[in-house]
């Protein structure tokens, strides 16, 4: 059973391999993501976010969710390097952590639900968990940023979180905190598989706003693999992400 629905202003679709899912348990995850976007937009004035960015809420006020991503924010800050943050320019905007943290949670409603196969993508942001309904691994495209009507490298997994970072996918709130004039025009696109998709998330956003560096750095962290598209159309993958290719790519690749 499949269903798309537009929440945080994407598509989300989610997918259960299994004739016992029901439109109740669907109903139940995109009316978490609507949750979110009414809690985390920065562009609703009565969320919490835009709230705490006019001052008008204390963060020590908020409430405990928001307490809890607040901690991850500043964790992946410490871990990052201080290439994460939250605040851009005085201006607080946690959608760099938000995205992948929805998702995951919006996962562990289907699971908690009783079931192993499905996928969740929202916006290009992708958690699987176990097989497709041809019992084989999930198939995931990674789109060509100068074209997006072409898929560059597509992805085979099970059980991992996939997501991309690029102005052209997610917008410009990324930025470099260490420079905040860097146009970050070096890199067009930086691909990441994690165990799940809010460490996959975080990460891509983070390496993002290292520019070049960012796939170095995605091969120091255990766990993590990257697919970095530069400017030129040069693609360099991590040591182990060819695990994951299914497929030839279109883009010209080193490693």
């Amino acid at each position: 059973m499949k269903q798309t629905r537009v929440h945080m202003g994407m598509p989300i679709t989610v997918e259960i391999v299994s004739d016992l899912a029901t439109s109740e348990l669907f109903e139940r995850v995109f009316a978490f993501f609507a949750e979110v976007d009414t809690n985390y937009s920065p562009f609703k004035p009565d969320s919490q976010v835009a709230r705490i960015d006019s001052g008008e809420l204390a963060l020590d006020a908020a409430d405990d969710e928001m307490q809890s991503i607040l901690w991850l924010a500043e964790l992946t800050e410490q871990q990052t390097f201080g290439f994460f943050t939250v605040w851009q320019n005085g201006r607080f905007n946690p959608s760099g952590i938000v995205k992948g943290w929805a998702i995951y949670q919006a996962a562990d409603i289907v699971r908690e639900a009783g079931f192993n196969n499905f996928y969740i993508d929202a916006g290009g942001d992708v958690q699987i968990y176990g097989r497709n309904p041809q019992a084989e691994p999930w198939q995931i495209g990674i789109r060509n940023p100068f074209d997006q009507t072409q898929i560059v490298k597509t992805l085979s997994a099970i059980d991992c979180g996939v997501a991309t970072s690029g102005f052209y996918q997610r917008g410009r709130h990324i930025y470099n905190p260490h420079a905040a004039d860097d146009p970050l025009d070096e890199v067009v696109s930086l691909t990441v598989v994690g165990p799940n998709v809010f460490e996959a998330d975080r990460f891509a956003t983070a390496a993002f706003a290292m520019g070049r560096e960012g796939i170095h750095f995605i091969e120091s962290r255990p766990g993590l693999e990257g697919y970095m598209i530069d400017k030129t159309g040069m693609a360099t993958m991590s040591s182990g992400f060819s695990q994951y290719c299914s497929c030839a790519h279109a883009l010209q690749q080193t490693s």
